[in-house]
């Protein structure tokens, strides 16, 4: 996605959970533990993988993508389809999305990534043409304070 940023990936912390979970160390009970929330989220918004669980190799992982944000009150922490997100992206100024990855057959599930979505990525794109238009234009339009602007008198308050 265009407007996709801050992304931190989990890939790491999975493996030392799947090492410890082989080592002995962990249980399957502890790894394997999705709440019937996350699992009907993987069922009805969730995006079928093709890759296998790590633990049971019978069934394919789903993916789950969760939202957090400010502007989405009492829509935060719905979990929403792939297909939602640009959506979302293009009408909401800034939130989190979390990837969690799940089985549906023997419970497994790992946060996969994190990642920010929203306007706000792409206000990087046309704060430069705003601002030179302000610059070389009219009086009338050099009132109209553009994105950069606005953003400077807000964090000045």
């Amino acid at each position: 996605m265009r407007t996709q940023r801050q992304v931190v990936d989990y890939s790491l912390r999975k493996r030392a959970v799947l090492r410890e979970l082989l080592a002995g160390r962990v249980g399957t009970y502890d790894v394997c533990d999705a709440s019937p929330y996350l699992k009907n989220a993987a069922r009805f918004h969730g995006e079928p993988t093709e890759e296998r669980c790590p633990i049971c190799r019978s069934e394919n992982l789903t993916h789950v993508h969760y939202i957090y944000g400010d502007e989405l009150k009492h829509s935060a922490g719905q979990a929403r389809t792939l297909t939602e997100l640009p959506v979302l992206a293009m009408t909401l100024r800034e939130f989190q999305v979390f990837v969690v990855e799940v089985c549906l057959g023997c419970d497994w599930n790992h946060l996969v990534e994190q990642y920010l979505l929203g306007r706000d990525g792409l206000a990087g794109d046309t704060e430069d043409g705003a601002e030179q238009g302000a610059v070389g234009g009219t009086a009338a339009s050099a009132a109209v304070p553009g994105p950069a602007a606005r953003r400077r008198r807000e964090a000045q308050r």
